[in-house]
This record gives C-alpha cells, structure tokens and sequence, in this order.
C-alpha cells in the first residue's frame, strides 16, 4: 500500500485507448502529473457518469501537465467493448486501464476481494511518482472531476510555489497562505 508523500511503485498493465489495447507502465509517465481514477466495473450505473465527467475536463487536466488513467478489474477487452456501447464512455480517450489480477488495486489499497473489484478512489501523483493526494469512497457515490482537477492544480501550485499553502475552495490566482503570515495577494 502507498501512502501521502511516498514514492509509487510502478506497475505495468494493459490498457485501451483510441481503439487500441497496449501495455503501458506508471514510469512511461514520470515528469508528468498522473491522476488515477479507480472504479468498481465496466458496464454499471454510476461509473459511466464521473468517467465521462474526467473525459470532458481532459484536455484541461492536460493543460496543466496531468494524465488521467481510469482503472477497473476489467480486462481492456471488456473496456474496449464498453467504450464500443456506451455513448457516455466513446467520449474518452484517456487510458482504461485493466487490472484484472487487482494487482494495482492492492498497491493504492482500493480492491475489494469479497467482491472482485475496487472502491472508487482518486489519486494524484506528482512528476517525481510521489502520491500527492488521495480519495477512496464507497462505490455508491460518484466523484466530480472539477474537484480533482481543482486538488491537481493546487498540488501543482504549492509543489512550484515552497512555503505556500493553498486555503480551502483555493482556485488558481486566489489568495494563497504563508504559514505564520496573511494572506499572500492575487498572483
């Protein structure tokens, strides 16, 4: 299990993507921000909302250097077809990634053995492959990429900005904190 400011083991998967199924590692991605998207399973309720959520704020989470890789217990054949019927899930073109062994579930401590898939949990890895933030709910609640995105750029803002802290609802070019001073103004 990884936890808060340790670095990530990497795992290598399957994953699709534009209509292609591939293996991919986490170290593929380092020098880049990395958020991951863990859900129960393909072809459900509540999933196809918050991934096709991610999928309409990718281009901004690309904009601030970040992939965002959703993962599931499915096989990328699964995802593929998924992504071939579900007019929610053709919007995304971000990595699926399979993770049918829960191997991956078990490292970010989401998989639920009893059941064969994962919790929904949100997790942010900064360039370094350091877990930066993390979020792991029950599976009946869907997420909301604003806030992820929001929690990325904040990671981002006081990983560039040392000795600054970001405030609760912080957007960027909001106030920030020094600790043991004001606020510092608008930048």
């Amino acid at each position: 299990m990884v936890f808060i400011g340790e670095k990530v083991d990497d795992f290598e998967v399957e994953s699709f993507q534009n209509e292609e199924v591939k293996k991919i590692k986490l170290s593929d991605y380092k020098g880049k921000w990395v958020v991951l998207l863990f859900y129960p399973a393909d072809f459900t309720f509540v999933c196809p909302t918050e991934l096709s959520d991610a999928a309409d704020l990718y281009e901004e989470f690309k904009k601030e250097g970040a992939e965002i890789m959703s993962v599931s217990t499915d096989t990328a054949f699964v995802h593929k077809a998924w992504h071939d019927n579900s007019e929610s899930i053709k919007k995304i073109t971000y990595p699926m990634l399979a993770d049918p062994t829960g191997k991956v579930c078990r490292q970010f401590n989401t998989y639920l053995p009893e059941e064969g898939m994962s919790l929904r949990g949100s997790f942010i890895i900064d360039p370094d492959m350091k877990l930066v933030a993390m979020d792991v709910h029950d599976n009946s609640v869907g997420r909301n990429a604003h806030e992820i995105l929001r929690k990325l750029q904040a990671s981002k803002f006081v990983r560039e900005s040392p000795g600054q802290v970001c405030p609760a609802n912080w957007k960027p070019g909001d106030k920030t904190l020094k600790p043991g001073m004001d606020l510092v103004g608008k930048l």
